[in-house]
């Protein structure tokens, strides 16, 4: 037994050493003294929720450019060295973000990666943000790593995370009851399946023309049933997203006389919005106005 001992431990830490390089680095050095963290983020979703934690504190930018589609983003070779000297990098998920893999793999020995999707429940739905109780999970997430990174304005940013977990209890309440009494319910949508989490919590129905991506094409047997669907269900208004192109959801309304209007992924916004530093909050309160008037909801 004795001579197979060395063999033995060579396996034994071996071993110890794959799974630590697996598991999420929690304990890495904070930034020196006087510094401001480095943030980056993967699109507009943890960008805009770690611009409101981080205030003037940490420095936070966005890999994916203003109105690009997060689901079909390459990075660049910047982007890739932007990461390796990021402090803090946050991405939602490999779902969400399917070349996010490539990006992790030029992370630096200092970067805490933060990845959404492990700090809330599984869904079939990757949209997780579209639930507040999830965004809440996601900046609390966020919070503890700039925390860990600047420990010197913790004050700050557990300050910060209190008056956001606020203003989503708000938002939460708000859609509750802007949303109980409606005329319909029916929430038909000419873009992708991005808001199957926000119609499940507030009891409406989500009726999309393409998939939980914007990768598949709309066939004319899809757009003909979509037709159909709202013609029979007399449904006023229909939704659309504000990247999208307007073609589409014109010539629907054409068909139907419904009125268009629209709603926010949050996922990525106009150039317009991301200059003006738009946040989380605001889009969402947009799309309760577009929700209310489309549905016809009692104030």
């Amino acid at each position: 037994m004795k001579k197979h001992l060395p063999a033995v431990l060579f396996f034994v830490i071996a071993a110890l050493l794959w799974w630590l390089s697996l598991a999420p680095r929690q304990h890495l050095a904070p930034v020196a003294e006087g510094q401001k963290p480095q943030v980056v983020t993967s699109g507009y979703v943890p960008y805009t929720l770690a611009k409101q934690l981080a205030g003037e504190y940490a420095d936070v930018s966005m890999l994916l450019p203003a109105n690009a589609e997060p689901h079909a983003f390459e990075p660049t070779p910047g982007a890739l060295v932007t990461v390796k000297n990021a402090d803090i990098f946050v991405y939602v998920s490999d779902q969400i973000e399917p070349w996010a893999k490539d990006v992790l793999s030029a992370a630096g020995p200092q970067t805490h990666v933060v990845q959404a999707a492990r700090y809330t429940p599984e869904s079939d739905d990757p949209h997780i943000w579209m639930d507040f109780n999830n965004t809440q999970k996601i900046a609390r997430a966020i919070a503890m790593a700039l925390v860990q990174k600047d420990p010197s304005h913790k004050k700050e940013y557990g300050a910060n995370l209190q008056a956001l977990e606020k203003e989503l209890k708000e938002l939460d309440d708000a859609y509750r009851k802007g949303l109980a009494s409606c005329k319909s319910r029916e929430v038909v949508h000419i873009g992708h399946l991005a808001f199957g989490n926000l119609t499940r919590n507030y009891n409406l129905s989500l009726s999309a023309l393409a998939g939980s991506s914007h990768d598949g094409e709309n066939s004319v047997r899809q757009l003909a049933e979509l037709i159909k669907f709202i013609r029979q269900n007399h449904i006023c208004a229909i939704f659309t997203e504000e990247t999208l192109s307007p073609r589409l959801s014109a010539a629907v309304a054409e068909e139907t006389g419904a009125q268009v209007l629209p709603l926010y992924t949050v996922e990525h916004v106009s150039k317009r919005d991301f200059d003006k530093n738009v946040t989380y909050g605001e889009l969402m309160r947009r799309n309760l106005e577009s929700l209310q008037r489309g549905l016809e909801c009692q104030a």
